[in-house]
Formats: C-alpha cells, structure tokens, sequence
C-alpha cells in the first residue's frame, strides 16, 4: 500500500465508520481508489465547516479564501500540474486514472460555495441542488471509480440518486446541530408551513415539527433509495456489495431519526454495529439478486424525480 492510499484509509476510518466498513468489501484497486476520493471530499468539507474528519464543526472568518483555495488546488490537480498536498495528490491520483471529468470536480466544490455564501433553500428542488453539489456528485464520481463509464449515464444516474438519499438522511439527523451552527438545510415553504421561524429550527420549543420535517426529509429520501438499487446490477458483485451495504445502513440512519421522534436530538443517531452487519449481510443478498435476477428485467423508470445528470 503506498503513503497516499494509507493515510486516505485512515481518514476514512476516523471520519466515516459506516463508509469505512462497506468499502472494505470493495477489491483492492477500488477499495484504494475509493478511498483516496473519499480523503479529498472529507478534507474539503472539513476545510469549510472548521471540523476535524467530519466532527467539531466551527464557525470560520475566512470562507470565502478557503472556498477560493480549494477551487485552485482542484484546478491544478486537474490539469496534472504537481500538488503540494498528500490529500490533492491522493485526488489526482484517482481522478487521472478513473477518469472523472473536472465539471463533477468542480460541482462539489460548487456545492461547498454554497455553504459558504450561507444559501437558504425556498423548495425542495432547492435543497436537491445542493445534495447534488456535496452528495449526488460524489455518488456519480464513485460510480466511475467502480468502473461505470463516463457516458453510461442511467447507471450514473442511480448513482447520483444514492448521493441524494445520502445527504437527505444526513439533514435530516442533523437538523439541530446544522442549525446551532447558522446551518439550515430545511426547505423554507417546509418551515412556513409548520411555523417554525429560520431562526428558531435549533429551538427546543419546535422540537415537535422538526420531527415532522425530518420525517419529510426521510420520506424525500426513499424515491432516490429505491432507484440507487437498480444501479447495483451494472457494477462488479463486489462493488454492488459494498453499494448496498452503504445504502442500507444509512437508510437505518434516517428510519432510526423517525423512530426517534422529538428525541433524535437528544443524542447523534447510530447505527449499531449489529444492524450494520445485518444491513451488510442484507446488502450481499441484493447484490447477487441483482446480478442474476433484476440483471435480466427492465429498471424501471424515474419519473419526476430530480436529477442534474
């Protein structure tokens, strides 16, 4: 294993146990790789919320500087020139040898901007936009990762359906917290409707119907889940496998946070390490099915839904 791939695992599993666990069933060459993408979207979303591996988030002074930092970095990256930074390099690393095409680079860091100009989101189409910039991409750039062509684009797109069910579950959980931080992720026509003021989402008073909007949240989720599950067919069984553990243990985050109510603020929600080995063990059965049984049927289709690709 070189440098760049074992300090990319170690970020991975200090940073994302749930990831960590489902891309060990990856194989090798796309475990690495995996990895090393992962590394480099942990670091940029670390660099603008002030955190460390995903936690301890913080306010910063200087977003728009480090917003500009990341853009240029992952330019030059791109363009092959050397980076300075393990974590770049990791990147480039993968992003040569894979394939992925600048734009969806450039996306997710799009995707940060918006953090960092405080964006509000009137709609759930809105809020899509944004999943798309900091999940639905990642989910896509993933894809090619395992070896889904750059032009194969309904494989892409259950792909990127799983980056959207991803990070609805993930505003959901993090509802408070994101709003303790000016974070708030929540659909504006959503709040109106239930009366709870911008402002106020961290509030314990409005805990009640921010159990509601979470649910709504869960809820927006499961069209993009149900779709992710036909793109396992057209990957490796290996890389489907690890697929469909991923997708399943962070669809039990967000059924979990309902089954929770009021209270799933009151603590983070996890997963616990039985369910999760369940979910892995779930995730192996849909992976053959869908490599024997649904290779041969038709997807069906994705009517109405929200995609950017």
């Amino acid at each position: 294993m070189s440098a760049l791939e074992a300090q990319s695992r170690e970020a991975i599993q200090k940073g994302s146990k749930s990831f960590a666990a489902a891309a060990a069933l990856f194989k090798a060459e796309t475990r690495a790789d995996a990895e090393m993408l992962y590394a480099w979207c942990r670091h940029c979303d670390d660099v603008i919320d002030g955190q460390t591996l995903g936690h301890g988030m913080s306010p910063v002074a200087d977003g728009p500087a480090r917003l500009e930092a990341l853009y240029a970095q992952t330019r030059a990256a791109m363009a092959g020139e050397t980076p300075t930074d393990p974590v770049f390099a990791a990147f480039q690393t993968v992003a040569l040898r894979r394939g992925i095409p600048e734009r969806y680079a450039l996306d997710m860091v799009d995707g940060f901007a918006m953090d960092v100009a405080g964006r509000r989101y009137a709609t759930l189409d809105e809020l899509l936009d944004y999943c798309w910039g900091v999940a639905g991409v990642v989910g896509t750039m993933m894809a090619l990762v395992m070896g889904v062509k750059p032009d194969d684009l309904p494989t892409l797109r259950r792909a990127q359906d799983l980056g959207l069910g991803f990070q609805l579950t993930n505003i959901a959980r993090d509802i408070v917290e994101d709003a303790r931080n000016d974070r708030v992720y929540v659909p504006g026509d959503w709040l109106a409707a239930l009366g709870v003021p911008e402002t106020a989402v961290a509030d314990r008073a409005h805990r009640a119907a921010v159990a509601v909007l979470a649910q709504r949240l869960v809820e927006a989720a499961e069209p993009y889940y149900a779709s992710a599950r036909w793109g396992l067919r057209d990957l490796p069984v290996r890389s489907a496998w690890a697929i469909a553990a991923a997708r399943g243990v962070y669809r039990q985050i967000g059924l979990d946070v309902v089954k929770a109510g009021d209270k799933a603020w009151d603590e983070r929600v996890v997963v616990s390490g039985r369910m999760k080995a369940w979910r892995a063990l779930e995730g192996g059965a849909m992976a053959l099915r869908s490599a024997t049984l649904d290779r041969w049927g038709k997807a069906p289709a994705r009517p109405g839904m929200w995609s950017k690709i």
